[in-house]
């Protein structure tokens, strides 16, 4: 059986991702944050920098509020997380807005309304030609 070997990055950047969505979820107190969840990290190969790729189900209207409550936060974040997590450098979080979970909502409507176009256009798929109809042989 074939098991797949992660990185030590890729360790990190998940570890980095589980502790700040806690962090988030259970110590940070603006409210302008709200409810976000943490799609992915992604280190910096020196360690010096992450990216912090977030969602939220907030309107668009909402979402510099909730992006400059996190650039607040970040330097208690990142304090935190150097506490929680053991690497040489505490990278310097910068929080990017992930819309790759609206873009793929978006395109299975697409992909749903021209299924549903399909079938009215065409028969349904195994239906028997009615017994009087006359077939040409």
């Amino acid at each position: 059986m074939a098991t797949k070997s992660f990185s030590r990055k890729d360790r990190v950047n998940e570890q980095i991702r589980r502790e700040l969505a806690e962090l988030i979820r259970t110590e940070l107190k603006d409210p302008r944050v709200g409810m976000v969840s943490l799609t992915d990290v992604e280190v910096t190969p020196d360690y010096a920098h992450a990216r912090v790729f977030f969602t939220t189900l907030a309107t668009a209207e909402q979402l510099p509020e909730i992006q400059k409550g996190l650039v607040k936060a970040s330097g208690f974040l990142r304090r935190e997380l150097g506490r929680r997590v053991r690497i040489h450098t505490t990278p310097q979080l910068h929080f990017i807005y992930d819309n790759s979970i609206e873009h793929g909502t978006s395109l299975s409507r697409l992909i749903d309304e021209a299924a549903a176009a399909s079938r009215q256009t065409s028969p349904e798929a195994g239906e028997a030609p009615d017994a009087d109809t006359p077939t040409e042989s």
